[in-house]
């Protein structure tokens, strides 16, 4: 960026972080603080990588230590108004600005705090100039490491970043949080839509199998004429799970091993680190899977469903697998099982407190309201499906607005530091003017301490003389 010096705005100069701090600033890692030195009934806070967010602060930090610890172990206490930078991902070099807390605060190594001098630097100015892509691409050109990328608050220190007039700094911050107020209005407001779809699909749902999709004549409370409640363990050949334990892994393997997590909207989604095993291992624990087997996530996220089709797969625990009569539409069952009414059955007969587990016996009892003909079940699919690709098609348009705006957060800090979204004013003094001041000045201030040093030197001689 450095280099750039003459593409810059009337009035502004190149500068690194360093350059931003005077006396009373700071520029410094957080500090180094081990388990042992944490205290859950302490009074300050550790807020650590987690907390940074990309321009916002998560205030998602349960570690203290005590007053005495952070000061024995000679910490630095935040302040309001600090930038704090990430020096790990994701992404590297994310900035927010720390807000205050009721609690004294300090922060974990891998977050740098910067404390900038105010007649040079607008705080929140430094913080979206460090969310730019501009300054985000440097940062990630000095990364380091093999398996945890950071950044060295050296390599942070040689970065230079647009500086411009202090005026010029504060419209910018206005315009900047102008914008983005607009767009978080925007955001939120797209976000909520897409909850209401949530709740709209599982009103189709609880209607399809109240039989108000396809039947005008209902009575509240009551199944249509016609209509049976049967239970899953009735309209199956057969109902199991995966392996209890863990295959010979492979990575030449053709066959993978899949979990209730690879189970997705009706589909096996191979991971990238979904595991491979061979054919040896798979002919030990394959499973009759057939055209119109269901597969359906049992632990840990309860109700993940799949149709089988034919993939090269051995299943694990957490996903049971159950084999659909013929005289029943699969897809009227899938859909009867991604309702709320089978989720909140699923979560009442499930056992564990931290992870949940849905046994075999439960979801053989799960009963679906079925109608007499394959054909009915059918027509009800065909209007469920008719209703969930309209709020598809609005997801997938909400989901490209979602990107947009991010793409569009950037293109503003983009242009806030190549002078573009503000007017100049002449008036300002240029930053590099201040720089250079600010330069003299310390270099004053140096050469009298200088002096003062010497003086109390020669002063102390002549006393040893006396």
């Amino acid at each position: 960026m450095e280099d750039r010096l003459n593409e810059l705005p009337k009035g502004w100069a190149t500068a690194r972080i360093i350059d931003l701090i005077e006396k009373e600033g700071v520029f410094i890692d957080g500090d180094w603080i081990e388990t042992k030195d944490q205290d859950p009934n302490g009074d300050v806070r550790l807020i650590q990588l987690a907390d940074i967010g990309d321009g916002f602060y998560r205030n998602k930090s349960s570690r203290f230590l005590t007053k005495e610890k952070a000061r024995q172990l000679n910490c630095t206490f935040l302040q309001p108004n600090d930038v704090l930078i990430a020096r790990m991902p994701d992404p590297l070099g994310r900035a927010c600005i720390f807000p205050g807390d009721d609690k004294p605060c300090i922060t974990a190594v891998d977050v740098c705090i910067v404390r900038p001098s105010s007649r040079i630097a607008n705080n929140r100015w430094l913080m979206h100039a460090v969310n730019a892509v501009q300054f985000r691409a440097g940062i990630e050109s000095l990364q380091s490491g093999s398996t945890r990328k950071r950044i060295s608050r050296s390599n942070l220190a040689a970065l230079f970043l647009p500086l411009p007039p202090l005026p010029e700094q504060h419209r910018i911050v206005a315009k900047i949080e102008e914008l983005f107020t607009r767009l978080d209005a925007g955001v939120e407001a797209l976000k909520k839509i897409k909850a209401q779809l949530k709740s709209y699909r599982q009103a189709v749902l609880k209607y399809a199998f109240e039989g108000k999709l396809t039947n005008r004549n209902m009575v509240e409370g009551q199944l249509p004429d016609g209509w049976v409640w049967e239970k899953i363990k009735e309209i199956t050949s057969v109902l199991g799970d995966g392996l209890h334990g863990t295959p010979l892994y492979s990575e030449s393997g053709e066959y993978y091993f899949i979990n209730g997590n690879n189970l997705s909207d009706g589909r096996i989604e191979i991971k990238e680190n979904t595991k491979r095993v061979t054919i040896e291992e798979y002919k030990k624990y394959k499973k009759p899977l057939n055209e119109n087997t269901i597969f359906v996530s049992i632990n840990g996220t309860l109700g993940n469903t799949a149709f089988y089709n034919g993939e090269k797969v051995i299943l694990g625990k957490s996903a049971c697998y159950f084999n659909i009569l013929n005289t029943v539409d699969k897809q009227y069952v899938r859909y009867c099982i991604t309702s709320q009414r089978f989720i909140d059955y699923a979560y009442k007969h499930a056992t564990g407190s931290t992870i949940k587990n849905l046994g075999l016996k439960a979801m053989r009892e799960f009963e679906i309201p079925l109608p007499p003909t394959i054909e009915e079940q059918k027509h009800i699919v065909s209007e469920i499906e008719s209703r969930l690709s309209v709020c598809n098609k609005i997801e997938e348009s909400i989901d490209q607005s979602l990107k947009q705006s991010e793409k569009l957060r950037q293109s503003i800090l983009k242009r806030a530091f190549e002078g573009k979204l503000v007017p100049r004013d002449p008036t300002d003094e240029p930053a590099e003017k201040l720089l250079e001041r600010i330069k003299e000045e310390k270099a004053k201030q140096e050469a009298e301490n200088r002096r003062e040093k010497k003086h109390r030197n020669k002063n102390s001689k002549q006393m040893e003389l006396i």
